[in-house]
Parts: structure tokens; C-alpha cells; sequence
């Protein structure tokens, strides 16, 4: 028996207990029926361990570096009985390239995360990956890189069918042999490495601070679930000497993107009249408008989530149910295989149902469309032209025309109004200047109060103009 003896126990650099209390045996040999076995055993701070071999000379050699790494004073894990640099040597053999690593996670994902959700895992990992790796030498176009990744690699539903594309497969192999392995990413200047990569386009220029901010969540989580198996230490964008200054995030709405009253009605009623699919959509903006609603909201809304006034009553207000979202994200990343794909509310948990008023303007609008276009056979008021999911494109047509049609030259030219989401940031815009109580506000938009003050607040057009009316009329008297 080779005895070492204990000199002190202590942790090593990766929290784990080591020791120099060292005990090693004889070899047990074992004849048994089929084959020999020769074990070698020892004990590591009174914890006993074995490990088997099939012939003389391998044991002998494995229990020959136990007393060489031992004698040299090497401290050995409590947790496995081996002395540090094997322990490093099997974990390297044993840790996997952060590319399969992301694959692992994307798979570990896919069946809880919705198709949004999705999408964006996939684009994040694959903007980091591209810079996770040991050389650029041979690295393929990036653009073809990325787009294996992004919609092959990161994606469960592609990736499952088959074999990736021709023109994606050279990519797909050499991201494959050239990224770190895991346990690499613990060195601070790869994190900073990706954090920049995380900030920044393709091409290298800035991407936007929200970018950013919705990117780096994801790689984080990605990097808790390789501490959780193991291969981590530690997450290392926790670390203290990361060196990277996080672009700032632009919360508040640009107050040139929402349109005044005048504007949001001549913008509805424009809309309507865009053929062929205006007449049909016209009521769908003005859920947008009136309510609040999100686009991906309103595509979904039904006949039986709303609660509308007798026609006689046209003054009186209604109600809607909203309980489902269905953003459009495209059919690879959904499990119907179509463009959209019901969820539950934005930001909100399954079963959700939120109220939002229907004002008397809307309500009117919903009874023509009822009464003109009726609904689907699972009672969905809004579809595309021939009948199927109302896609992004097609409202997305009908507004452009409406801007051109109702906006001055300059006004098209700018970012009044781009897109039809900028109704609801006046609709919601429209609800603080009126006096509601931002709690009431919040509740029917789907936010946070906070977020609610520190995003829509002070959006509507011309509300700078009536403040400094104010203001002079307060100076007059000094």
C-alpha cells in the first residue's frame, strides 16, 4: 500500500473539495467465468474508489500515475478519487463544442418555448456563434453561416426532417470542427468577444440597444444550463472583469411615430377603402385604435369574445375578451406548420384573459364588418384575402396605401405612422392624456405601470404644443 499523507484539504479553482490524504492498494485481480479484471483502488480523505481494467498492465499503469501524481504533492478530487490534471483531461474529453452544446439547448427548449420565442433563441445563437470559435481561417461566407444556423442548426423542426440543405452543409460542417468547446467560454475575453457580437450586425455596425437587450437574456440562460451540466464552473457573464459597456436601451416611443386623433381616423378610414382587402381590415385597425389591441391580438379576436350593445344603443360601450395572441413568425418555427400560431397573451401565462373596452366607435365598426363580412368557420372576424391567416403582409399593404393616401409627401417619408402597431401607441397614448388612472391603463393594454409611464407617456401628437400654451399663459402675468 502506497500512503500519502494528508498535508490540508481545500478547494480548488472550481469550488470543488481536493485532498492530499492519499491512500493506494494493491491491485485486485478477479478471475471470473468470462474474463480477468484488475481493479485498482484507493482512497481519496477516507472515500474509497475503484476502477477496473481488463489486463495487468493497463491497471498498472493507471495505478502508476496515482503514485507519481500523489508523490509530487498534486492534490486530488474528493468528489471522483482523481488527481487534478486526469480529472481536466477526462472533463475536456467529456465536454462538448459550444455549437452542440446550442443545439442541446435549442432541443431542451423547443417543446416549451412558442414559436416566437423560438425564432428568437435561434437568431441569438446564432449571432454569438459565429464568434465562438478557434479561427476565422476557412470560416464561410457569414451570411451562409448564419442562415444554417438560424434556420437549420437552432431549428428542431428542419433539423429533424433531414439532412440540411447542399449549399448550407459545408457551412454546417465547418462550425462544427472550429467551435470552442464549452468550458472555453470561461475565459473573459471570449465573453467580451460575444457580448460585442450580441451589439452588433453582421457587418460589425451597431445593432439597435433593444437588440441587445433581448439577445443577451437568451445566451445567458444558454450559459445557466451549461453550468447546470456541468461544464461550467460558473456563468461567466457574471464575471467582474468583463470588460463592455451595454449600449442603452431607448424605451420611450418616438413621439413622431404617433399619429394625433385626425389622423388615426383618416388613417382607418383610408384603409377601408383600399381594395380588395381594405373594406375587410377596416375594423381590424380600429381594434388596433380604439382598444389597444395588438396586431397579433386582433388577428385572432372572435365573435364570442365579444360583448357588443344592443344596435339601438349606439352610444354605449362594449367589451372584449382577449385570451389568445397569434404574432406571425413563419411556418418552420410552429408546430401547425402555418404563419401564425395561437399563444397565450404577450408577457402573460396560459389562460390569461384580459378585458379591453370597446368605445362606441368601434363598436360600430365591428357590427358593419359582422354584418358585411361575417366570420371564419371558428368564428375569427379578420382573415387574409382568400380566406386563410391574416398575414403581416396583407395589412401591411392596405396601410401603406392608406399613409399615402391621407399623409403629406414629407409626413410618408417619415416614421408617422410606419407601421400600423403606432394605433395602439396612440390609442394607449390617447388613454393617459384623457386622465385614466395609468393602473386601469395598464391592466387593459397588457402592461406593467411601469412600463406603461416609461414608454407611452407624453406620445401623443400635439401635446408638446397645448403644455407650452400652458406654460405662456402662466408668464403672462411676470
Amino acid at each position: 500500500m502506497s500512503n500519502i499523507k494528508s498535508i490540508a484539504g481545500r478547494p480548488n479553482e472550481g469550488g470543488r473539495p481536493v485532498s492530499y490524504d492519499v491512500r493506494i492498494y494493491k491491485i485486485l485481480t478477479y478471475e471470473g467465468k468470462r474474463r480477468t479484471t484488475y481493479t485498482v483502488r484507493w482512497k481519496v480523505a477516507g472515500r474509497p474508489f475503484r476502477k477496473p481494467h481488463t489486463t495487468r498492465a493497463l491497471a498498472d499503469s493507471f495505478r502508476a500515475k496515482l503514485i507519481s501524481y500523489a508523490n509530487d504533492g498534486v492534490p486530488f478530487d474528493v468528489e471522483t478519487g482523481l488527481p487534478l490534471p486526469l480529472l481536466r483531461q477526462q472533463q475536456k474529453k467529456q465536454v462538448p463544442t459550444w455549437y452542440q452544446h446550442a443545439i442541446d439547448y435549442v432541443d431542451r427548449q423547443w417543446d416549451r418555448a412558442s414559436s416566437k420565442q423560438r425564432a428568437s433563441i435561434a437568431d441569438t445563437l446564432a449571432t454569438v456563434t459565429l464568434v465562438l470559435v478557434r479561427t476565422d481561417k476557412g470560416m464561410p461566407d457569414k451570411k451562409i453561416l448564419r442562415r444554417a444556423l438560424s434556420t437549420w442548426a437552432f431549428n428542431k423542426n428542419t433539423r429533424t426532417a433531414g439532412e440540411p440543405p447542399e449549399e448550407l452543409a459545408p457551412a454546417l460542417r465547418w462550425i462544427a470542427c472550429n467551435s470552442l468547446r464549452v468550458d472555453e467560454l470561461a475565459d473573459t475575453e471570449v465573453m467580451e468577444r460575444a457580448l460585442q457580437a450580441l451589439a452588433s450586425k453582421l457587418d460589425g455596425t451597431p445593432a439597435a440597444a433593444n437588440t441587445y437587450r433581448r439577445k443577451r437574456p437568451i445566451f445567458g440562460a444558454a450559459l445557466r444550463y451549461a453550468v447546470k451540466r456541468k461544464y461550467l464552473a460558473a456563468n461567466p457573464l457574471e464575471n467582474d472583469d468583463i470588460e463592455f459597456d451595454a449600449p442603452k436601451a431607448v424605451e420611450a416611443v418616438d413621439p413622431r411615430t404617433v399619429p394625433n386623433p385626425k389622423q388615426a381616423t383618416a388613417l382607418i378610414e383610408a384603409a377601408g377603402e383600399v381594395q380588395p382587402s381594405g373594406p375587410s381590415l377596416k375594423a381590424f385597425f380600429g381594434c388596433i385604435y380604439f382598444s389597444g389591441m395588438r396586431p397579433g391580438e386582433a388577428a385572432r379576436l372572435r365573435e364570442d369574445q365579444l360583448e357588443l350593445p344592443a344596435e339601438d344603443q349606439g352610444t354605449k360601450w362594449g367589451r372584449a375578451y382577449l385570451e389568445k395572441s397569434a404574432p406571425r413568425v413563419g411556418r418552420s418555427w410552429t408546430n401547425n406548420g402555418k404563419t401564425r400560431e395561437e399563444g397565450p397573451l404577450k408577457h402573460r401565462p396560459e389562460g390569461t384573459v384580459r378585458v379591453v373596452p370597446i368605445p362606441p366607435q368601434l363598436v360600430r365598426l365591428l357590427r358593419a364588418h359582422l354584418k358585411e363580412h361575417g366570420t371564419t368557420p371558428d368564428g375569427r372576424l379578420f382573415r387574409g384575402y382568400y380566406g386563410g391567416e391574416l398575414s403581416e403582409s396583407t395589412y401591411g399593404r392596405v396601410w401603406e396605401k392608406a399613409r399615402r393616401e391621407v399623409l403629406t409627401p414629407a409626413q410618408v417619408a417619415s416614421t408617422l405612422a410606419k407601421r400600423p402597431y403606432d394605433l395602439r401607441h396612440a390609442c394607449v397614448s390617447t388613454w393617459l392624456k384623457a386622465g385614466i388612472d395609468p393602473a386601469r391603463i395598464a391592466e387593459w393594454a397588457g402592461h406593467s405601470v411601469d412600463v406603461l409611464l416609461r414608454i407611452y407617456v407624453h406620445c401623443l401628437d400635439g401635446g408638446e404644443t397645448e403644455a407650452q400654451k400652458r406654460i405662456e399663459d402662466a408668464l403672462k402675468g411676470s
